[in-house]
Formats: structure tokens, sequence, C-alpha cells
């Protein structure tokens, strides 16, 4: 008999202990930092030449459609070649990439005020061929998970990386700015292309990952055989429905400078505090993931921390409508006239989005990377790719068009509310998401 684990508040850091798993996920880290700060400094450098909120927005507007087939691509290369190659070929791409931002902004400051000053679409075709490489990175590194740990330690696995990425979130930009301001953009993108050694050395360590048995034949059809998998999985495909209804509904972070500036005050500050509180939630979340290892009832638990996600979205869309109806007194843009008392709530029900968000994804995560055969691994990964890039585009639509034809404190209040009732729904339709238990994990 398997002795079960012992019990543990804090996250499990089992899996760091596994080498090729623990290579992998600091250098991810590490390099994850850089791809954040780059993140911020492309659109602070276009801002710098343009001045256009627009042209800063069309970084991601430009790059999502080969976001989305790159993902869908990624996927099925992951599964037909050896996964330690697709990833070091997608990585030296991502580097070449970050070069080139070090190239273009170097010309930039050589250039600018001439004739021959650089026009802003070499920035949109490297950073759209980062995108890319990244997205077809990212599909085949979740697919490598299994292969390299026991599938006993994929959940503690998925814990471990929130903690990666809100050090990523936190770090990333926090680096960007004080780099752009006294260093500026060259030295910022180079900073980028150095840490990312650190993430290569963790690839370059791994050991061959060729397909078991047949490869797949890299095309379409290998594409088509994912989506009919999926078809036929129906734990896994609730799992993607699920997450598609949060991120439609309970995306809030494209109102926040409209919260800031017309129901809590404080303008960017607010609006800092609010996106750090949402970080600093998945952060907490993934440090106290201990008690992960003894929740078999995936469904259960994924259902339950969407609807407190929903519960929080819908507290936030309380507080905005309260501070609204000006009962509380005015408030301004300067963070000498903001809310207190509305601050700390809607920080709270931030917390509250990032660390019931992470849970979820722990659960869902772990779901797919069990139940998933590993021929399959990387389309599936390369889906919800797409499932993650849509789901919170629609969102931001959702909120804009509702805030507009209704009110500011509408779309999350109601979100919140449809989250939860949707959830509701889902899960009295699928039996068999609803019962699913991880000691037997079914697709």
């Amino acid at each position: 008999m398997t002795e079960a684990p012992p019990r543990r508040r804090f996250v499990d850091i089992s899996p760091l202990r596994e080498p090729a798993f623990g290579r992998l996920w600091v250098g991810g880290a590490i390099s994850g930092i850089g791809a954040q700060l780059t993140i911020v400094a492309v659109g602070l450098q276009i801002f710098d030449m343009t001045g256009s909120t627009l042209a800063v927005g069309l970084v991601g507007g430009i790059a999502l459609i080969p976001m989305i087939i790159a993902g869908l691509w990624g996927g099925v290369l992951a599964d037909a070649f050896d996964r330690r190659r697709v990833l070091i070929v997608s990585s030296l791409v991502a580097w070449v990439a970050t070069l080139g931002l070090v190239a273009l902004s170097m010309a930039d400051t050589a250039t600018r005020g001439s004739e021959h000053a650089i026009p802003v679409w070499p920035f949109y075709v490297v950073t759209t061929l980062a995108t890319v490489a990244a997205t077809i990175s990212g599909a085949t590194r979740a697919a490598i998970t299994p292969r390299i740990l026991p599938q006993h330690l994929i959940s503690r696995a998925a814990a471990l990386s929130g903690i990666s990425l809100g050090v990523q979130l936190t770090l990333g930009p926090a680096l960007a700015g004080v780099l752009v301001a006294t260093a500026g953009f060259s030295i910022t993108f180079a900073v980028d292309a150095v840490l990312f050694t650190a993430g290569f050395l963790g690839i370059v360590t791994l050991p061959a990952l060729k397909p078991d048995g047949a490869a797949p034949r890299a095309g379409l059809q290998s594409l088509r055989d994912g989506l009919a998998f999926l078809r036929q999985a129906p734990n896994i495909r609730t799992s993607f429905l699920v997450d598609i209804v949060a991120m439609t509904f309970g995306r809030p972070f494209a109102l926040l400078p409209a919260v800031a500036a017309l129901a809590v005050g404080g303008g960017a500050i607010t609006v800092g505090i609010l996106t750090a509180a949402a970080a600093l939630g998945t952060f907490l979340a993934s440090l106290f993931s201990g008690p992960v290892a003894h929740v078999h009832r995936y469904g259960v638990a994924i259902a339950r921390s969407i609807m407190i996600y929903g519960g929080c979205v819908a507290l936030l869309g309380t507080v905005v409508g309260v501070m609204q109806t000006g009962w509380f007194g005015p408030v301004g843009e300067s963070f000498g006239e903001v809310n207190v008392p509305a601050l700390v709530i809607a920080a709270i029900a931030m917390a509250g989005t990032g660390a019931s968000d992470e849970v979820s994804a722990i659960f869902r995560s772990t779901m797919m990377l069990t139940a998933t055969p590993d021929a399959m691994q990387g389309r599936l990964q390369g889906i919800f790719t797409v499932v993650v890039a849509g789901g919170p585009r629609l969102g931001d639509l959702y909120v804009g068009i509702l805030a507009t034809a209704v009110g500011l404190w509408f779309p999350p209040l109601f979100g919140g509310l449809a989250i939860i009732a949707l959830i509701a729904v889902i899960m009295r339709a699928q039996p068999s998401f609803r019962n699913y238990d991880a000691r037997n994990p079914q697709p």
C-alpha cells in the first residue's frame, strides 16, 4: 500500500528535487522575468516613438491570430518530434527576436528625429515573431512535464508554476520600469537576452523526449486527430469551458483605469495597487497550496474555486456601484482623493480573484496533464493556448460594451453572478466532470 503523503500547509517543493524539472523550473522562472520585462518595455518603446495608445495596443492585436495558429501548430510539433528539440528551436527563435529588439532600439536612438528614423512596423514584426516562438515553447514545455515527473507530483508542479508566474509578473514589469528610466530601452532588452540563458540551460540539459511509439505526422490531419480526441474527452473539454466562462464574464482589468478615475479614485496608483493585489492572490494561493495533494475530486474543486472567483468579481462590481452613487463623497485622479475603505475592499476582491483563479488553474492543469495520453499532450496544450488567448479578449470586449451601454458597475456585478449560475448549470449537466476522481484520471 502506498503511504499517504504528509499533510502540509505550504507549497510542496518535491518536484524541484527531480533534476530535470528543477532545472527547467528555475530556468523558466528566471527567463520568464526577462520575457515580462520585454512585454512592458516594448509598449513603452512604441509609445515613446509614437505617443499613441492605439499603437501600443496593436502589439497584442497584430500578434493574436499568429499566436493562435502557433499554439495549434506548436502542439502538433510537440507530439510529432522530440519535445526537447522543439523547445530548443522555439527558444532560440525567441532569443533572436529579443536580439532584434536590441538592434531596433539602438537604431531608433541613433536615428530619432532624422530623415532616416526607423518606422514602428519592424517592432511589430519582431514582437510577433517572439510571441509565436514563446507560444510554441509554452505548449511544448507544458507537454514535457508528465514525461519528467511521476504522476503524483504533477499537481505540486502546477502549484509551483503559479509561484513562478507570480514572481515573473511582479519582478518583470518592475524591473522594466527601473531599467527603461535609468539605462534606456536597448539595455533593457539586452538584460532579457542575458536572462534567457538561464532558461536555455534548463532546456539543453533535458533528456531526449522523443514520441512514445509511432509519432503522428505533422500536418492538418494530426490537428484534426487532436480535436477529435477532445470531442471524446468530456472532462478536459469541460475544464476548457469553465475557464472560458470565468475569463469571459470575470475579467475586470480593462475596467481598472475607469474604476480608479470615477469610482474609487487614486488614478494610476490605484490601478497599480489593484493589479498587484490580483498577482499577490495568485502567489499566496500557490504558496499555501500544500493541501492540493489531498484533494481528489478535481471537478468539484474547480467548480467551487471558479464560483468563489465569480463572487469576488461581483464584490468588485458592488463596490464600484455603491461608490458611483456619490453617497460617500467625491473622488479624483490624485491618490489623495482616493476612498480608502473602497480601495481596501476592491483590493481584497482582486486578491480573491487571483487566488481562486490559481486554485482552479492548478486542478485544471493537473487534470489535463494526467488524463491526456502522452501522444496527445502537445495538441491538447496547443488547443488550451487558444482558450487562454481567446477568453481574456472576449472578456475585454464584454466589459467594454456593457460598461459603455449600462454602467461601470454592471459588467463585474452581472458577470460575477453569471459565472456562479453558469458553473452550477455546467456541473449539473456534466456528471462525469462533477464526479471526477484524480485517483482514476479519465479525459
